[in-house]
């Protein structure tokens, strides 16, 4: 499985990653958009597969949204440990986005009240 969330950069890579009957889901396009491709290097890399992943495909309506939302969460619960490197102040909110931008931070950045 292949997640590629930067597009035009990394596609023939991405591809060339997967074992036959791999999967790629593509994402995103950070670095441009994939350009054309023949769907028969499909088969010759192995009869993988590639999906293209839109999130307004998937939260169509508020329930489905929702049913998602709880899986996800049953999933992960007790798993997955979220690092909070900082907490700052809403008061201080345009200092964390400049601090974001300048890549001064690690982990996640929450704003408090």
């Amino acid at each position: 499985m292949v997640y590629d969330s930067v597009g035009k950069d990394t596609w023939d890579k991405s591809l060339d990653c997967l074992q036959p009957f791999g999967l790629m889901a593509s994402f995103g396009n950070s670095s441009g958009a994939v350009p054309p491709f023949a769907p028969g290097i499909l088969g010759a890399k192995g009869s993988i597969y590639v999906t293209r992943q839109t999130l307004f495909s998937h939260i169509v309506t508020r329930e489905s949204t929702q049913a998602m939302a709880m899986s996800c969460r049953r999933g992960v619960s007790g798993k997955v440990k979220i690092h909070i490197d900082s907490a700052t102040r809403w008061s201080r909110c345009r200092q964390a986005h400049r601090d974001l931008e300048a890549r001064k931070t690690t982990g996640c950045t929450i704003l408090t009240l």
